[in-house]
This record gives C-alpha cells, structure tokens and sequence, in this order.
C-alpha cells in the first residue's frame, strides 16, 4: 500500500508543481512579481505532499528509485498539462526522449542481483 500512496502524492503534488512553474505563461500580462508570488503559493501544496511522499516511500524505494520516479511522474504530469491546459503539440522526438527516461526508470528499478 505505501507504493500507492507515494506515487498518488508524488502525482498530486507534480500537478501543483506544474502549475506553479508554468501556469503564469497562459496570462503573460499578468506582473512577474505577482506571478512569482503566486507560483511560491502554489508550490507551498506541492512541497506539503512531496516531503511526506519522499519520507513514506523512503520506507520502500532506495533514494535513486526514489528520484527517477518523481522524473517521471513530473514528465507525465507536464505532458498532460502541456497538451490539455496549453494546447501543445506530441512530436515523436518529444515522445522519444520519455522513452529514453522510461528506460532510465527499467534501468534503476530492474532487479540485477
């Protein structure tokens, strides 16, 4: 069970993470300053959730397994929000390069012993 509730808060807080770092660029007009301040609040919830994901999935997950997965989980999330929330385009070399991490992810969790 604790797999699942890591990866599902590694998830929900990748999604305020995404939204922090590029959810201002759907309304450039708005200042920098408030778009960094806003960008600080929304990354407050993504912290709230890694930090106990991190420590709950330490119990289970070596720190690399650890890393690689929150790659992933952060490349998923932004791709889904980059083509749904921005209307951007999947061209093969943006879907080659996440399977070059998705092998990254066999190569860190396969069991080689």
């Amino acid at each position: 069970m604790i797999p699942y509730i890591t990866i599902g808060m590694l998830l929900v807080s990748n999604i305020f993470m995404n939204f922090a770092w590029y959810g201002h660029l759907k309304n450039r007009n708005t200042p920098l300053m408030y778009a960094i301040l806003i960008s600080w609040g929304i990354a407050f919830f993504e912290y709230v959730l890694t930090v106990p994901a991190n420590r709950i999935g330490a119990g289970v997950f070596s720190l690399f397994q650890l890393k690689i997965m929150q790659e992933i989980i952060t490349i998923v999330v932004f791709i889904a929000i980059a083509i749904f929330y921005f209307g951007e385009k999947l061209k093969w070399n943006y879907a080659a390069g996440f399977i070059c991490i998705l092998l990254a992810a066999f190569f860190v969790f396969y069991k080689w012993d």
